[in-house]
């Protein structure tokens, strides 16, 4: 029940973000959404949901995308405004 609550707020929290019309905003949902992923893998693993558990995969790598994009490599001249 509590890995639920958490993917609950943190992708809640991913999906508001992303959709923010402020930048200095917006790159926290990368953030939020990976900070849900290992909950994903636990909950989706032990219910034997294995389409869930793949694309649980997918799910972080596009995250670690946005922390490359907004944090690691976060050249302001190639972010949108």
């Amino acid at each position: 029940m509590f890995a639920q609550f958490i993917i609950a707020i943190t992708g809640v929290a991913a999906i508001f973000l992303s959709q923010t019309e402020k930048m200095e905003l917006r790159k926290y949902a990368c953030i939020f959404g990976l900070a849900g992923q290992p909950f994903w893998f636990y909950e989706s693993f032990n219910a034997e949901k294995w389409g869930i558990f793949g694309l649980t995969f997918a799910y972080t790598a596009a995250w670690v995308k946005g922390i490359h994009l907004y944090w690691i490599n976060s050249d302001k001249n190639k972010l949108p405004k």
